[in-house]
């Protein structure tokens, strides 16, 4: 899904972008620690900037990813490194609890997230997509407080929009979902021959 250094003023304002990054990577469950997934040996990392609610995003997570990871991911053939580029305030929070909860929960709750993604980011009950959100985080073992506490965590937004703020300065990405492999920009949902070839090209 397209976006533009407009979009990302109004999610960030303009002091925002020039803030450096913020890593904590001693703890893999850390927030702030990668999320990926695939062995660090595979043949082939690519990076996905993604946002929660990006429709081609979904679309790759939900009809794509079922090939990609069971073929590619958990044959050692290919890393996801995944980061976050969120289009909204909506996809911004929805990055936010992600993070906080267990890197083993990640991959399962953003999945989980991109499958259900009408419910909670675009016609949620009452038009509250918080509540909605937290639903699914509860699904995925979180309780109101540490919700709450993710969701309020400033130095973890700083960090999301950070993330995003590289995508578009650094990388020179405009859409979402796009791939970064082997210093390559390959924007869009792929069909999954199209992106089994990408990988193969790149020394799958």
């Amino acid at each position: 899904m397209p976006f533009t250094r407009r979009t990302l003023l109004s999610l960030v304002g303009a002091a925002a972008l020039a803030q450096p990054a913020l890593a904590d990577d001693s703890n893999p469950n850390s927030p702030y620690a990668q999320r990926s997934i695939g062995s660090p040996t595979a043949k082939v990392t690519a990076y996905e900037y993604f946002s929660l609610t990006c429709t081609h995003c979904a679309y790759f997570g939900t009809a794509v990813m079922p090939q990609v990871k069971p073929k590619l991911v958990d044959t050692g053939i290919l890393q996801i490194i995944y980061k976050d580029c969120p289009l909204d305030q909506v996809a911004l929070m929805a990055a936010q609890v992600a993070r906080a909860l267990p890197a083993d929960f990640y991959y399962p709750f953003i999945e989980s997230l991109f499958a259900s993604q009408d419910d909670w980011a675009f016609a949620p009950a009452n038009g509250d997509s918080k509540a909605a959100l937290f639903k699914y985080a509860a699904l995925a073992g979180m309780d109101q407080d540490s919700f709450n506490a993710a969701v309020n965590n400033q130095q973890l937004r700083q960090f999301v929009l950070n993330s995003r703020a590289e995508a578009m300065g650094l990388h020179h990405i405009d859409a979402t979902p796009t791939f970064i492999i082997n210093g390559t920009n390959y924007p869009g949902a792929l069909e999954y021959d199209d992106f089994y070839a990408l990988i193969m090209k790149n020394g799958g």
